[in-house]
């Protein structure tokens, strides 16, 4: 009767216990589970009961939801102050510094001449001679020279655009990387605290002999593993958080927070269809104007090898005074002076040198853009349909993960740990299925991540600042 009475005020125990420990662990769950929704967007059942749950000290280093930087706002910062993209715009400049030379006409020379005849032993002769000769561009090279230097100039502001929407790639692709970081560090530092309660709760069963120290030491290696994953996530994030600011031009020193959600990517809206997203992307990549661009320069570079083949001329006047003295006459020395004022045209006669391998050069280029032009075509469609399959794949995997297998983990793992704690289930049941979880909840944060990086590749491969999403 003893005996009895002693195991029922331990069995009254332990579920006191259990009764504390899941109290605990649902008040840790929520307010986790607010500290996860925050940073994942998700509802909570604590959001009903506090405005806003307070962040953990680690997730709080690395996310602020009111005053953190977006994906847009490190775009704006990128576009700014990237060094390399800084140095690609001085093209444009050096471009317009091109462009004002082409349009300069040639120098006029002036020629001057001094004749004696002092070392010959004619002294008496002297001739003097100044002229000013002026080239005539012929065959409308000056024009040819600035419509290059035009087409030129466009091409370069077309680089730089395409760099800009590289870099915005970049910047969302890290972006992304430190979303899905910030999501796993999140769940695993959720799971490790409650693993640090039900320690507590198998530690007081191991006081009161109803337990081995072998679940204890089980349970204890777990939470071990999960601070190793812990720091290994939280150093990916890291990672990604110093690519970002290598990328935006922040100091390394500088502290960095994100304000968005994985869940709820702050991208570009999509266009209705492919086709219409293919259209987009036709007419508005900046890489594929600048392939037009560079066709239709080597359709300028060859107008001007044909202009440069038309010889120039040149206009030249000349003002002569010459003064001779002649000594042996009848009457003594003799001086005579002439003054001429000469006028000429010179021109070329292009008998050997017609500009032939130019204009062959040319002619040549043209053909090499155009295949280069229709391949980046066939490349344009190839990455905005492959971006959109991308985008479509992972919201299918998304609506599998959401309409069934979190919420069914969650409710198991959740079971089992109320069950192992009434002594139905064994510790390494629990560790089991909480390992599952994890599995489970980091393919999920795969599948998001790999939503968000598609949707940035297909806002890349399209090329064109569409109207953002009212969320």
């Amino acid at each position: 009767m003893l005996f009895s009475l002693g195991r029922r005020v331990r069995t009254i125990r332990y579920l006191a216990i259990s009764i504390v420990i899941a109290g605990v662990t649902t008040t840790i769950r929520a307010q986790s589970t607010s500290q996860t929704a925050i940073a994942l967007n998700q509802p909570s059942a604590a959001s009903t009961v506090t405005e806003v749950a307070p962040l953990s000290a680690i997730v709080n280093r690395y996310y602020d939801p009111l005053q953190g930087e977006s994906s847009a706002d490190l775009i704006r910062r990128a576009l700014l102050s990237n060094s390399e993209l800084a140095a690609v715009r001085l093209e444009i400049n050096r471009a317009r510094a091109r462009l004002r030379q082409a349009g300069l006409r040639p120098n006029p020379v002036l020629e001057f001449e001094q004749t004696s005849g002092r070392l010959t032993g004619s002294a008496g002769e002297h001739e003097t001679t100044v002229g000013v000769a002026l080239p005539l561009e012929m065959g409308g090279k000056r024009r040819r020279r600035i419509e290059l230097a035009q087409i030129e100039l466009e091409a370069a502001e077309a680089e730089v655009a395409d760099r800009e929407r590289r870099l915005t790639s970049e910047v969302y692709g890290a972006y992304a990387e430190a979303l899905s970081a910030l999501r796993e560090l999140a769940i695993t530092e959720d799971l490790n605290d409650i693993d640090l309660q039900t320690t507590r709760f198998v530690q007081a069963r191991v006081n009161e002999g109803e337990t081995a120290p072998l679940e204890l030491n089980l349970l204890r290696v777990e939470v071990d593993r999960l601070r190793s994953r812990q720091a290994l996530v939280e150093g990916r994030l890291q990672v990604a958080l110093l690519k970002l600011k290598t990328l935006v031009g922040i100091q390394a020193s500088e502290p960095l927070r994100l304000r968005e959600e994985i869940r709820t990517p702050q991208l570009p809206a999509l266009p209705g269809s492919l086709e219409a997203a293919v259209d987009i992307a036709l007419r508005s990549r900046p890489d594929l104007r600048l392939a037009r661009l560079t066709e239709e320069a080597a359709q300028a570079g060859l107008q001007v090898a044909r202009a440069q083949s038309t010889p120039d001329l040149i206009a030249s006047a000349r003002y002569t005074m010459n003064r001779s003295m002649i000594d042996s006459t009848p009457v003594g020395p003799i001086g005579d002076r002439d003054r001429l004022l000469t006028f000429g045209i010179s021109i070329g006669i292009p008998v050997f040198n017609t500009n032939q391998g130019a204009k062959q050069e040319a002619a040549l280029a043209i053909d090499q853009a155009q295949k280069r032009r229709e391949f980046l075509e066939q490349l344009v469609r190839s990455e905005v349909t492959a971006a959109y399959a991308r985008y479509d794949a992972s919201n299918k995997a998304l609506s599998t993960f959401e309409q069934g297998v979190i919420g069914r983990s969650t409710e198991n793992i959740e079971a089992i740990r109320a069950a192992y704690q009434l002594g139905e289930f064994r510790i390494t049941d629990l560790l089991a299925e909480q390992r599952r979880l994890l599995d489970t909840q980091r393919e999920f944060t795969d599948a998001l991540a790999e939503r968000y990086r598609a949707l940035a590749d297909l806002q890349t491969a399209i090329g064109s600042p569409l109207a953002r999403n009212e969320r």
